[in-house]
């Protein structure tokens, strides 16, 4: 009497458990993105940044048309970008990069908007003896 030996199991597909891990890194990090942009979008809706994005965004128009007629004095034309501007410091670059800029074809006259305060664009009140002896033009503003 002989004794056959067990039967070899088949070999089972084992699920892939680093696709299962890797999916559920990558959802986890899309749920956290989703969370994360609907609470800063809703905190800003909320209105409570409106007093520091009003300081920091007229605190950013008035570093760059100074730095703008600065540039005017030294050079006889403002600069067609904020790009030409020399002499600029590190904290100048989050005022420069938080306006939008346009210079007239001559170089004469030039527009400029703040397009981020704090966190979202601020709603400022310049009065208009501000522009005195400045080259800005409400014309040159783009449709």
């Amino acid at each position: 009497m002989s004794i056959l030996p067990p039967p070899i199991p088949s070999p089972k597909e084992k699920p892939r458990r680093w696709i299962i891990v890797l999916s559920s890194i990558v959802f986890a990090i899309v749920v956290f993105a989703f969370v994360l942009f609907f609470s800063v979008k809703n905190l800003i809706d909320s209105g409570i940044t409106k007093g520091p994005d009003a300081m920091f965004g007229d605190q950013h128009l008035k570093t760059v048309v100074a730095l703008v007629e600065l540039h005017k004095v030294r050079y006889g034309a403002y600069p067609e970008s904020l790009n030409q501007l020399k002499f600029t410091g590190q904290w100048d670059q989050l005022a420069i990069q938080s306006v939008f800029y346009v210079s007239s074809p001559d170089h004469s006259h030039y527009f400029i908007d703040v397009r981020r305060g704090w966190v979202a664009k601020p709603k400022l009140d310049v009065p208009a003896e501000f522009w005195h002896g400045t080259g800005y033009s409400e014309q040159l503003k783009p449709q």
